[in-house]
């Protein structure tokens, strides 16, 4: 079981999700928003690496490997990938003699192996049998076709790698009592060379990058050392196998634009439509060259600040600068030397792919994200997916999670934020209310005292007046005296019916037979004979536990408000619908009023605050209300637009001792 190639760092992954959306084989699950690399998908082709600008994903290394090789006593051996003078374009020249400081006793061209297979792959162009040749050069397309292209499998060519033509080469004409070093710009290599078809002919594989980290840490620099040349066999046109086309360059196979029978795909971005398309048997092409990145000179272990151009113009001088000094005849013989050599390989179905949800599925899980027609599906790509259905099929498979949608994340956190915002200034207009309170109950209590004497005095007094004096004009005033005190307890009371220091009377209360009853009574009003009143009750049972006398002058104070706040408009409706949950009795009052101007919505409950015409109301109504609900252990709430009317929302709980 080869171990995963490329892992995530978990402290560095910051959620972008490019390596969702650049990951041909869709190797990345999401996990509590990291994205983890799931080993048996993964075809190791190193894009998820190169995109990550956070440096989260880590490649297995093989430098702590290396560096056992090097302690051997064993012949070791390091073998170059062609496209080294991109990585090194200004010392490659002396790149042989810096691999043998490390304490490699042979350096030798990658190359090579490449024209070891060429002559292979000419053999299979020419052959007449009529069927695709894929080429199997590239360790991550055939890792990619035997993952999720099983019918394509038996078109890849049975040819090992340029690595692996190399290492057997090496095994076969210096025995295999030596070790095998591999350093180039693929991760791939690293899953091939552990593959169980090609085990055994390479100890380890570095990148390029890994490379300098151990030229590096053994304080070599590779400007200083000695130009130097590889050891044999020396290379010819197999230093081409990193560019595009390389493959037929070195094989000697006409790449001609006009010529059908040969095709030349590089780049993630071509070949899944171009192997979706030779599964479906639309291309008729002979041989087709793949390549996952575009040439080897832009491999994720490259290494190289240069651009892609100037990378292949350095290969390039290198190719005419080596092949103009060797010696062809040598390297013919050594071609054909190695004739009986075993160069060929097999591929095996490691089918990854996973059953695609249902039609049924897919929309349920785009309607979780509040994707319910084509309109709402925005194909953004902040999840990483090239379309939200897509993004939809991932879930279902077990691959992503839900919060990975960018705008349904905005929405949820708009939606939180609003209702932190309403809360915030629920709690503050409750902590404004309760403060009212505790001083409304205070001065209530300490005016009743003096008020109760007021009244006392004053009767004692027309006492005195009608036994004595019998004064009409001073009873008169007297009678105004305890009216006008009276109305000052009734205020007192209902200070403290607001501050919700009465008691309660608890009985079973039937709300719906209070508000109709509430409702009869304002009906007859000459003031609201406009006015159309209605009840909608969707609920058969509207018993609650409650303060009948109390909750009557809830109602009757929220309905009254409502009919005023009808007078000045066209359309006067009032209405009150009942409905239940399971603990609570919840009525909505509502009106086609002028509506509460959003400045006014804190001040409400406030007492003495009022916005009706003089004389027409003391502000203590609502503040009065309020205090009984709250007494009653439920809420009240406002839902108001300018304009369009008004909703006052009052929840009340069924039985006083449940839980809400």
């Amino acid at each position: 079981m080869i171990k995963g190639i490329v892992e995530t760092i978990p402290s560095l992954c910051k959620r972008c999700y490019s390596c969702v959306r650049e990951c041909p084989a869709i190797a990345i699950k999401v996990e509590g928003g990291q994205a983890v690399v799931m080993t048996d998908r993964c075809i190791a082709c190193g894009h998820c690496v190169t995109v990550c600008s956070q440096h989260a994903k880590k490649i297995q290394s093989d430098i702590e490997k290396v560096r056992e090789i090097l302690k051997t006593d064993e012949k070791k051996v390091m073998i170059v990938a062609p496209s080294f003078p991109a990585s090194f374009p200004d010392s490659y020249s002396k790149i042989p003699s810096a691999i043998r400081k490390l304490g490699f006793d042979y350096v030798c061209e990658t190359a090579f192996g490449a024209d070891l297979i060429s002559p292979h792959y000419l053999e299979m162009v020419e052959n007449e049998e009529e069927k695709v040749i894929i080429s199997s050069a590239c360790p991550a397309i055939y890792n990619y076709i035997e993952k999720y292209f099983q019918e394509l499998v038996p078109r890849l060519a049975k040819v090992v790698s340029p690595m692996i033509a190399l290492g057997r080469y090496l095994r076969n004409s210096l025995g295999n009592n030596i070790k095998i070093v591999f350093a180039g710009p693929c991760i791939a290599k690293k899953f091939e060379y552990q593959d169980e078809e090609v085990a055994n002919i390479i100890d380890a594989v570095l990148t390029f990058e890994e490379l300098k980290a151990l030229f590096s840490e053994n304080r070599i620099n590779v400007e200083e050392q000695a130009v130097s040349d590889f050891d044999p066999p020396h290379s010819y046109m197999g230093k081409a196998f990193p560019l595009s086309g390389g493959l037929l360059k070195s094989a000697d196979i006409s790449g001609d634009l006009l010529e059908k029978k040969v095709l030349v795909v590089e780049g993630k971005q071509k070949i899944e439509s171009l192997l979706n398309e030779l599964a479906d048997g639309v291309i008729n092409a002979k041989f087709i060259d793949i390549l996952f990145c575009e040439g080897c000179i832009s491999g994720p272990g490259i290494d190289s600040d240069l651009n892609f151009y100037s990378r292949r113009e350095k290969v390039i001088d290198y190719i005419k600068e080596k092949n103009n000094k060797i010696d062809k005849q040598v390297w013919r013989s050594n071609i054909f030397n190695s004739r009986d050599l075993d160069l060929t390989r097999q591929f095996s179905y490691k089918n990854k792919r996973i059953e695609t949800p249902s039609e049924e599925r897919i929309r349920e899980i785009l309607a979780q994200t509040n994707k319910f027609s084509k309109e709402d599906e925005l194909n953004c790509g902040s999840c990483g997916y090239r379309t939200c259905r897509d993004y939809a099929v991932a879930i279902a498979k077990g691959l992503a999670e839900n919060d990975m949608c960018l705008p349904y994340l905005i929405d949820k956190l708009e939606r939180a934020y609003k209702e932190l915002q309403e809360t915030q200034e629920q709690l503050q207009s409750a902590e404004k209310l309760a403060s009212i309170g505790q001083l409304a109950a205070g001065v209530a209590h300490e005016l009743n005292n003096p008020l109760g004497s007021i009244l006392i005095f004053t009767d004692l007094l027309k006492q005195q007046i009608t036994e004595r004096i019998k004064d009409k004009q001073t009873l008169e005033d007297l009678d105004l005296i305890a009216e006008e005190t009276k109305r000052c307890r009734n205020i007192v009371s209902n200070l403290l019916n607001f501050a919700r220091q009465s008691k309660l009377t608890i009985s079973k209360v039937d709300i719906y037979d209070i508000i109709s009853n509430v409702i009869r009574t304002l009906s007859i009003k000459p003031e609201n004979s406009k006015v159309k009143f209605s009840i909608i009750t969707e609920t058969d049972n509207a018993i609650i536990d409650g303060d009948e006398e109390q909750l009557k002058q809830v109602f009757l104070n929220i309905i009254t408000n409502a009919a005023e706040a009808v007078e000045d408009t066209d359309i006067k409706e009032v209405t009150v619908t009942i409905n239940k949950t399971e603990y609570n009795l919840i009525i909505v009052v509502s009106d086609t009023g002028i509506g509460i101007p959003k400045e006014n919505f804190s001040k409400l409950f406030t007492p003495f605050f009022t916005t009706k015409k003089i004389g027409k109301g003391t502000g203590l109504g609502l503040p009065i209300s309020y205090g009984i609900v709250k007494m009653h252990r439920g809420s009240i709430e406002f839902k108001s637009e300018v304009g369009k009317g008004t909703q006052c929302i009052v929840k009340l709980p069924i039985k006083l001792n449940s839980f809400q």
